[in-house]
């Protein structure tokens, strides 16, 4: 999705960190991800210090949003939730650790731009 949302943005560079889920063994991601010439990072196996990024908005997600709203009728209702859920981190929700402003906000300003609303997901 984000990939997707900045068509014209250029991810070489980029570090994608996350865990050895099964998505890090699917050939169709790591093509996208090379394609989009972003680097994908795992942590060692076992070593929860190279996982507290992921697993830190992961603990947000599910305490902002899963049991805060479940229970929950289908996987439908939990992928719709989701996606309206990182629409609202991303551009609405402040964040202390980002002086305040959303994170849409904070990397329009970290490139220079304008264009919060181009890159809106």
């Amino acid at each position: 999705m984000a990939i997707y949302s900045r068509n014209e943005y250029d991810f070489s560079g980029l570090v994608l960190h996350s865990d050895r889920g099964v998505q890090s063994l699917s050939i169709r991601y790591s093509e996208r991800l090379g394609e989009a010439e972003i680097v994908a990072s795992v942590g060692s196996r076992g070593d929860s210090n190279d996982n507290a990024l992921p697993e830190s908005f992961n603990g947000l997600y599910k305490t902002e949003l899963i049991h805060r709203k479940g229970p929950w009728r289908n996987v439908e209702h939990v992928e719709w939730a989701t996606l309206n859920y990182i629409s609202w981190f991303n551009n609405r929700r402040i964040h202390e650790s980002l002086d305040y402003v959303t994170p849409i906000e904070f990397e329009a300003h970290y490139y220079g731009s304008n264009e919060s609303e181009r890159l809106a997901v």
